[in-house]
């Protein structure tokens, strides 16, 4: 990582001529407000087709490894850039078959190449996908998140006891100092009719069907709705669908530690927002 790379991965974060129209960036379903998640249950593409699965927020991203919620190979996000931009189950940003047109976009415009150039010394400041993809990875490395109440240590009576509930119930899954251990789990009876199979749709075996990674619950609260496909549309939900037995007041408790590790300064650092200018002039 360096300082050029991360301004220019910037910028490609919320520039929409990643899109095949035009319309859609990383920004358009990463937002920052929500810790850089959506607030839909699932985001369609530039076809419109109806996207698949909820978008998950990106804080601590870094530490992420695999990163999507069914796709063991996605291992680094240099590789993982390639889904929302190529895919085509569902489309999101169209670009597939047109990865040369993404380095003739950006090359048209004189501070892209400036950029591009400051970037990457190592290969003549290149403009093409790799090394889009290698400035898209270097500022999601910057997206760290660590000041919610639970890191300040400054819970309320609350929140104090939702930890000790979440302790017990929850933390064999979401472990660690970003709530997930990173595993792909089944949770409920599997419906084989069920057009999104998780896991088993990459690997064949049938004991992967309906499995999926463990979510980050940092920024929980301003992540939703939940679950891997956007279906839980409360907090409360989303605890009850996990087939624990927890009174209402205990529920309580829980969302208040929820809410405790929201980190209001992570979803308004100027850092992360759009840039306001690039080589001297305003965007």
């Amino acid at each position: 990582m360096t300082a050029a790379k991360v301004e220019l991965g910037r910028r490609l974060f919320y520039d929409a001529d990643l899109s095949i129209d035009g319309t859609m960036s990383c920004a358009t379903c990463h937002v920052q407000k929500h810790a850089f998640a959506d607030s839909t249950r699932t985001r369609p593409g530039v076809t419109d087709e109806p996207g698949r699965r909820n978008v998950p927020g990106l804080a601590n991203v870094a530490w992420f490894t695999p990163l999507n919620f069914a796709d063991p190979a996605a291992t680094t996000l240099e590789a993982q850039a390639a889904t929302p931009v190529f895919g085509t189950h569902p489309v999101e940003m169209g670009m597939a078959g047109r990865e040369a047109e993404i380095g003739r976009r950006f090359g048209r415009d004189s501070c892209y190449r400036v950029m591009f150039a400051r970037a990457f010394p190592d290969n003549g400041g290149r403009i093409d996908f790799s090394n889009v993809a290698r400035a898209l990875a270097s500022f999601e490395r910057t997206l760290i998140s660590r000041g919610s109440a639970w890191d300040r240590q400054q819970l309320d009576p609350e929140a104090q006891a939702g930890s000790v509930l979440f302790v017990r119930d929850c933390a064999s899954c979401h472990s660690g100092a970003n709530f997930t251990d990173l595993t792909m789990h089944r949770l409920g009876p599997v419906d084989p009719a069920l057009a999104d199979q998780g896991l088993f749709e990459k690997t064949g075996i049938e004991t992967d069907r309906g499995k999926f990674r463990t979510p980050s619950l940092r920024n929980v609260a301003l992540t939703g709705p939940w679950w891997h496909d956007g279906s839980a549309r409360t907090l409360d939900e989303a605890i009850v669908r996990h087939g624990l037995t927890h009174d209402a007041g205990e529920v309580a408790q829980l969302i208040a530690f929820l809410n405790a590790l929201s980190d209001t300064e992570f979803t308004g650092r100027k850092s992360l927002a759009m840039p306001e200018e690039a080589c001297g002039k305003r965007l």
